[in-house]
């Protein structure tokens, strides 16, 4: 497969790695970009790459807590412009609070009525309005003992880039009370998965095989090689445990005090996290870039 520019270069962007690095990773694996990523790491070229780190699309996320359940919806608009715009904004808060009574999923809620037509046929009419392409993009549904919610980069009540809603067991005054604390954290972390038992086996078999190759490797050109069994035994699964921590809400250090995990903070406050959701606006959506200056040429051309 023939290696092109545009492929160097959204490695490059992805992963932090030099530009011969990155052509060299994407040779070696005929193309194919995420094995390329896992190519750069093993040869310690490259850190984890965040998909979610390539957004692009404006809007806003809409949340909204009742009594044990919380929605958080992503209504997506093409200008952040848009985003500040009042009728989009009581739009969003609309359907928000169809979505917290009604829906379970994102297609009941485009089929939910709101004012007498359903919510995607409200969303159409609000395009012709407003002027500018929208998507109902997200919903998700969190329920619970008690549900708890907060808003990064708030645009108005209950809206805003981050939205995070917490489920606790326990007693609500004290849920309530650091519940907020642990939704926080969550905007900050962006942790994949609650705990080591629900994340996603393919994940864990994937970041298996990167440690593994890389530890090898390593080892290999080390001056001072240790034993099979050390790196079996020790080092892989040590990097392993490492890995999981970083990435599991529990397991992370609490940003309020990194002395504890997030799991030790909420024992020692008396409750447990059961789930939770994270929404960021325009989250895997890859930006399409523009090139100003060939536009313009394109038009002068033209003229």
């Amino acid at each position: 497969m023939a290696i092109t520019a545009a492929m160097v270069k959204e490695l490059r962007e992805t992963t932090g790695a030099g530009m011969m690095d990155a052509k060299k990773a994407l040779t070696e694996t005929d193309g194919n970009m995420e094995a390329a990523i896992d190519w750069l790491r093993t040869k310690g070229l490259a850190k984890a790459a965040k998909k979610a780190d390539r957004v692009a699309a404006e809007g806003l996320i809409g949340v909204q807590v009742t009594d044990g359940r919380g929605v958080a919806v992503e209504i997506n608009s093409e200008t952040d412009f848009v985003a500040k715009n009042a009728d989009f904004q009581q739009l969003v808060r609309d359907i928000t609070d169809i979505a917290l009574t009604t829906a379970d999923d994102i297609e009941v809620l485009k089929a939910t009525h709101l004012n007498g037509k359903p919510v995607s046929e409200v969303l159409t009419d609000a395009i012709a309005r407003i002027g500018e392409n929208m998507t109902l993009r997200r919903m998700h549904l969190l329920e619970g003992e008690t549900v708890v919610s907060y808003v990064h980069n708030a645009a108005g009540e209950g809206m805003g880039k981050i939205g995070v809603l917490v489920a606790l067991k326990g007693d609500k005054d004290k849920a309530q009370a650091v519940g907020k604390q642990f939704a926080m954290h969550i905007a900050a972390t962006n942790p994949v998965s609650l705990s080591e038992a629900t994340l996603d086996p393919a994940l864990l078999a994937r970041e298996l095989e990167v440690q593994t190759a890389k530890a090898l490797e390593e080892n290999a050109a080390s001056a001072k090689p240790k034993p099979e069994a050390v790196i079996q035994n020790n080092i892989i699964p040590g990097r392993m445990k490492k890995f999981v921590a970083e990435n599991t809400l529990l397991g992370q250090p609490f940003v309020i005090n990194p002395d504890v995990t997030v799991e030790q903070a909420a024992t020692e406050a008396g409750v447990e996290i059961t789930g939770f959701a994270r929404v960021s606006v325009g989250e895997g959506i890859e930006k399409k870039e523009e090139d100003f200056a060939a536009e313009v040429a394109k038009t002068l051309g033209n003229a």
